[in-house]
């Protein structure tokens, strides 16, 4: 059945008005520190930093608990960011060369992921109330590997971020995050972008 006007107006209203203003500044954050990333700008990590610390507070009350423990991970990391590609520019005058990923950091990768999906997922699915705990912790055990990668200025990062953006759209609107849904699949288009950009640094670089 077609949607009519007036419940396309009130789905909208519901999208709109039913998001806690909290939800949308994380994700106005959110969305500038990844587009500023994409962009190879420095300023993207005080606003990654702004953005986690939002969404620490909502998936804790979501009871997506890996995800909640990701952001304090994400925290340390875009500090350790910003410190990195800081020290670069002020030691050397210009950012950290991009790189590509290695055959043994993809092995380690995968390894790593099952590790903690397996562990983390048992984890939360026995003792606690967690909603999705092997999705949810799959997704945060790739989310740890492409910050990782982020903050080493290596090209796939953005490869990986798509991919995971997937699955959390999925998960938010499933969960009524439906602002936080639309942000990661706005994050999918950045990412491409992203990856598009960085690709071409490193091309006019080993030129």
């Amino acid at each position: 059945m077609l949607l009519t006007a007036d419940a396309f107006k009130d789905s909208l209203a519901q999208f709109v008005y039913g998001t806690s203003p909290l939800e949308w500044f994380g994700v106005f954050t959110g969305l500038l520190c990844v587009w500023l990333a994409a962009k190879n700008n420095i300023w993207n990590w005080p606003f990654a930093i702004a953005s986690v610390l939002t969404y620490i507070f909502i998936f804790f009350e979501s009871k997506l608990y890996a995800d909640m423990g990701l952001q304090g991970y994400l925290l340390m990391m875009n500090i350790y960011g910003w410190y990195y590609w800081s020290e670069q520019r002020k030691n050397s005058g210009k950012q950290r060369p991009i790189s590509r990923i290695t055959k043994k950091e993809i092995f380690l990768s995968v390894v790593g992921i099952i590790i903690f999906t397996l562990v983390l997922g048992q984890l939360l699915h026995k003792n606690t109330d967690a909603s999705f705990p092997f999705i949810d912790s799959f997704c945060t055990a790739t989310s740890i590997i492409a910050q990782v990668f982020l903050a080493r200025r290596v090209m796939e990062n953005w490869l990986i971020w798509i991919f995971v953006d997937i699955i959390y759209v999925i998960v938010y609107c499933s969960k009524d995050l439906y602002a936080t849904g639309l942000m990661y699949a706005i994050y999918m288009a950045i990412a491409l972008m992203g990856y598009m950009d960085w690709k071409k640094i490193y091309r006019e670089q080993n030129h």
